[in-house]
């Protein structure tokens, strides 16, 4: 039977062969690999994953689709888990991880704050997103799309814009166009911040009031006097900021100690 998706778990599946084929080369999978596929849908991309691939992954929440997955595929080659991706333990899997998926447009951002943080366990991250996500992905200071999930992602990895994907590429067609993003997670010699913990802490409080000038919007965090001596300008906005200046900041926050 025809499965009918279902809009509460954001589904839009991709149908168009040619987008599938750009998306398995790019990856270009190997047997060996450890690789989880979010959001496998009705195994578009599952299947000629596992044609390369001596074992895959996958995270489904949708338990009609996780049954339908179970006919198709025979556990040895695709273990499934039945899970919310926004809680699922990826760094449960082993790693060099490699991850792939469409993700649901109802949680991309939340997700992708999520797989911030497994950088060191992975190898690479392709993702179908949305255009308008992976604008903000890649932004640049100063830009309308550079925001909270810019400087959180672009510390972790550096981006590669791969395929895209029109609206009419899935069923149902969303309202909006799609791309393929590579994530290559920096190397632990690049991730300068002491206490990722406390960057995001700086970086959440930066663009919680994105109008606000820095002074402003830290001031229970950092004086302006302090700001100034780092290099940045008090009455400049979260978005003027690149990435090395919200590490200054945290870095001497966490050398500082409590306040």
């Amino acid at each position: 039977m025809r499965h009918v998706a279902r809009k509460r778990f954001g589904q839009h599946f991709l149908e168009d062969r040619s987008i599938v084929a750009a998306i398995v080369r790019a990856v270009a999978p190997r047997r060996d690999d450890s690789m989880v596929e979010i959001g496998p849908g009705l195994g578009a991309l599952t299947a000629p994953l596992l044609e390369h691939l001596g074992h895959l992954h996958a995270v489904e929440i949708d338990r009609d689709l996780c049954a339908r997955l179970r006919e198709r595929f025979a556990p040895e080659r695709l273990t499934l888990h039945e899970a919310d991706a926004l809680e699922f333990d990826f760094g449960s899997l082993p790693a060099p991880l490699r991850v792939v998926g469409n993700l649901p447009y109802n949680i991309s951002t939340p997700l992708l704050f999520r797989l911030s943080a497994l950088g060191g366990h992975c190898a690479d991250l392709h993702l179908m997103l949305q255009k308008e996500v992976v604008d903000r992905l890649t932004a640049a200071p100063g830009s309308k799309a550079y925001g909270r999930l810019s400087v959180m992602l672009q510390y972790r990895y550096r981006f590669e814009r791969l395929i895209a994907a029109p609206a009419s590429a899935f069923r149902p067609a969303p309202k909006v166009d799609s791309a393929v993003v590579r994530l290559i997670p920096r190397p632990a010699a690049e991730l300068a911040a002491l206490d990722a913990e406390q960057l995001a802490r700086v970086v959440k409080a930066a663009f919680s009031t994105r109008r606000k000038i820095v002074k402003n919007s830290l001031s229970e965090l950092v004086s302006a006097a302090r700001l100034a001596e780092l290099g940045i300008d008090p009455s400049s906005r979260a978005e003027d900021l690149a990435v090395p200046a919200f590490i200054a900041i945290a870095n001497s926050l966490h050398e500082a100690g409590p306040r």
